[in-house]
């Protein structure tokens, strides 16, 4: 373990994130999760997929 972590964490002890900061990160993880869900369930559309621009050789 990099010491750089350790002094990290003892700053983050000594001040933590706010709550709203807690729940901005909390809503963009389970945002992520979501759309993975979703993704699995139903699949990747079409219209997502980017087309091919090179030439055929």
């Amino acid at each position: 373990m990099n010491p750089r972590w350790l002094l990290r964490a003892k700053l983050w002890a000594r001040n933590p994130p706010s709550p709203a900061k807690i729940k901005f990160v909390a809503a963009i993880i389970v945002l992520c999760i979501v759309l993975f869900a979703i993704e699995r369930l139903w699949g990747w559309p079409a219209w997502l997929t980017p087309n091919d621009l090179r030439r055929p050789r």
